[in-house]
């Protein structure tokens, strides 16, 4: 998620010092034995909130029964703009599913490399571009089970739209939880990446949460700070040892989640901001509402369309949306960093 250099350092001082002075302690969502049967779809390679996110979702087994791991393509690590072949997606997730001890346990597909309008012609046509994430999707869909099956896209949402389009039936079957826009303004990376995607999905009929992102404003998961000297000290050595290492997206021989994200977080220090330094991982703020919904505030509205590059109100839209906002910036990082040191491992429904 692209942080466009936000600056909350007064805010994020004070979540810095909470984090410190709470090494294991947080508010945790209520004990459960009920699981969210989830779907997590990722631009795994962009960034490193992505890799944040899928972790965090991984080691709350506790909370979330996670049927698959697909993937898109949209920016590589160090460019906005700069493309990233649908395949770095695909080995960044890899990584970090090898590394949380899940690979070959929890099946990861490959997406979509372009866009809905791309391929919306050829959705009928075996091997269709991004058509392993799609037919996966679908076909957890419309199996039978007893709850709901979340899809929780945290990149753009071309394989959730190509799915809608080619069964329009999972409509009825799933709920779409998406961290992604600015909502009410305009811009965000995972939008504006594919946005007929989006407005196909908000002219469906189907359950859809908004998870806001509004860089630069406390209303949004910009807010959900995270700071350098708290991934520096409790990330290393977290999560299971491999036998085998993992190969880093930039080099080196990883045997724990932990010791790479470290590696992650610090190889993006010059995307940090805010004093103490830090920066916002936007994507964990979406698995997070799921484990605890009191962990933000939201509401239904009309669903709005997006048309030339501004939001359009439709107020007499039968079709409601949820849209998240003003998330904990404590309670967040803080159960991100106790489920990191008490992790229960997902497994398959």
């Amino acid at each position: 998620m692209k942080n466009h250099h936000l600056k909350h350092s007064a805010i994020f001082s004070l979540l810095a010092f909470f984090i410190a002075s709470c090494t294991n302690c947080p508010e945790q969502a209520e004990e459960t034995t009920f699981r969210h049967h989830v779907i997590f779809d990722t631009d795994a390679n962009n960034e490193v909130d992505d890799q944040y996110a899928l972790a965090y979702l991984l080691f709350s087994g506790d909370y979330f029964a996670v049927e698959g791991v697909t993937v898109n393509a949209t920016s590589d690590p160090d460019g906005y703009d700069t493309f990233s072949p649908v395949s770095d997606h695909y080995d960044e997730a890899r990584r970090v599913m090898k590394l949380c001890g899940v690979f070959n346990r929890i099946p990861l597909l490959t997406g979509a490399q372009g866009s809905f309008e791309e391929i919306r012609p050829f959705i009928e046509q075996p091997g269709f571009d991004g058509y392993e994430a799609v037919d996966f999707i679908i076909e957890q869909a419309m199996r039978e089970r007893d709850r709901e099956l979340i899809l929780l896209p945290v990149g753009k949402l071309t394989n959730i739209a190509l799915a809608l389009l080619k069964e329009p039936r999972i409509a009825e079957r799933v709920r779409i939880v998406w961290l992604g826009s600015n909502y009410p303004e305009p811009g965000e990376h995972n939008q504006d990446w594919d946005i007929p995607a989006m407005n196909h999905i908000l002219d469906a009929d189907v359950p859809f949460d908004m998870v806001t992102v509004r860089y630069g404003k406390p209303s949004g998961t910009s807010a959900v700070m995270v700071a350098k000297t708290q991934v520096l000290r409790r990330m290393p050595g977290v999560g299971p040892r491999t036998s085998e290492p993992v190969t880093g997206r930039h080099g080196g021989d990883f045997y724990t989640w932990g010791d790479y994200a470290v590696e992650l977080y610090v190889k993006y220090q010059s995307h940090m901001w805010g004093d103490p330094p830090g920066r916002a991982l936007f994507d964990m703020a979406a698995v997070a509402i799921l484990k605890n919904p009191d962990w933000a505030e939201r509401y239904k509205h009309p669903a709005p369309i997006f048309q030339d590059g501004q939001w359009m109100e439709r107020p007499d839209n039968h079709r409601k949306i949820t849209i998240w906002e003003w998330f904990d910036i404590y309670a967040i990082p803080a159960d991100f960093f106790y489920t990191m040191d008490n992790y229960v491992i997902a497994e398959r429904p």
